[in-house]
């Protein structure tokens, strides 16, 4: 089969590699689509971040580079192991690409997305959504019923911004500042919006700012080339300031525009993977009482994100804005994502080429 291979900084290849084996306690995916994600353009520009080097294998799947990438995918099983009674071949499903450590308990509550060990599907072995089949424990995989399979891609990424949103304890009627309308700052702001959240977004790009108010998604979308964010959203707050703050672009002076336009006592949430050091005026911190917070991906919020999507409350149609092949993952889904980023938000890859 077809994989998209991590080697190093700068170098994935397009490779034919044996289709992993459908062994008890797995289900065989053939994959639909998989979107390209900000991380993957992080270990390609930066890297390796998580994909573990060759002489350095990953504590949990013993694995190093090269390695298939991809996590943000959707697709159809075609094979079940001998103990899996509660999916069939045919179902439509997605995945939440985590590699555990087996003495790591995954129950409920049980904080299994920060224990020793973890690593991600896609990123530090085990396969990846970036190849045409994958094989995969059946606790990761979710069923998805009649969600369209190329917007189930966006399920992964829509559960980041729903972890991000439990992780700030935003209630409906507080106002939310989301700093960046890339992929995820435009997916925190639907499941905002979606519980009943003010979104204002701060964001450079005219696309990705339009797509934030005609998907719905922002009440209001600032461009801070153009006017003073922090002095807007004070306007818009009725001088208090934002409750609650997202930071979504791995950017400086948007983590710093968010301290000053959170209000005193709000909380501001770390989305971005930040692939260099942050500087934080401690000081606006302290006299403010901010309540800084991390977040990384997520902990049982997969079944939730899939019901919102399902009740209608979240549209992720807008937000695939490129399809494309395999063949094509550096030219016209790595490229435009690093050079033009301002005209795409999501571009969805599919490994086998159906679908295009």
């Amino acid at each position: 089969m077809k994989a998209a291979r991590y080697f190093d900084r700068g170098d994935i290849r397009i490779e034919n590699i044996e289709v992993p084996p459908v062994e008890p306690g797995t289900v065989g995916i053939d994959v639909a689509w998989c979107g390209i994600c900000g991380t993957d353009l992080h270990e390609y520009l930066e890297g390796p971040i998580f994909v573990p080097p060759v002489g350095h294998p990953h504590p949990t799947s013993g694995e190093t580079a090269p390695v298939t990438l991809g996590h943000e995918m959707s697709g159809t099983v075609y094979a079940v192991g001998d103990d899996v009674t509660d999916l069939k071949v045919g179902d439509n499903v997605v995945v939440e690409p985590y590699i555990i450590d087996p003495k790591e308990s995954t129950e409920p509550g049980s904080n299994y997305h920060i224990t020793p060990g973890m690593g991600f599907i896609g990123l530090q072995g085990r396969g990846g959504g970036l190849g045409e089949k994958i094989t995969v424990e059946r606790r990761w995989v979710h069923p998805i019923g009649d969600i369209a399979l190329d917007e189930a891609a966006l399920i992964e990424p829509l559960a980041v911004g729903y972890h991000a949103y439990v992780r700030s304890g935003a209630k409906s009627g507080d106002i939310a500042l989301v700093g960046g309308a890339g992929p995820i700052g435009l997916l925190t702001a639907a499941v905002l919006k979606a519980n009943g959240l003010t979104v204002i977004i701060s964001e450079l790009s005219d696309l990705r700012r339009q797509k934030a108010i005609d998907s719905g998604v922002a009440d209001h979308a600032l461009n801070p080339a153009e006017l003073d964010v922090v002095e807007e959203v004070k306007r818009l707050s009725g001088g208090s300031g934002a409750d609650v703050a997202f930071e979504c672009s791995s950017v400086q002076v948007v983590l710093d525009t968010l301290f000053d336009a959170i209000r005193p006592g709000g909380v501001i949430v770390v989305v971005a993977i930040w692939g260099h050091p942050a500087q934080l005026e401690l000081q606006k911190l302290v006299l403010k009482e901010v309540d800084m917070r991390g977040t990384i991906a997520y902990m049982g919020n997969h079944p939730d994100v899939i019901k919102l999507v399902q009740s209608g409350k979240v549209n992720l149609k807008p937000f695939i804005t490129g399809k494309i092949a395999l063949e094509d993952l550096i030219d016209k889904g790595f490229d435009t994502l690093i050079h033009r980023n301002d005209t795409a938000v999501k571009i969805l890859v599919s490994p086998s080429g159906r679908g295009l």
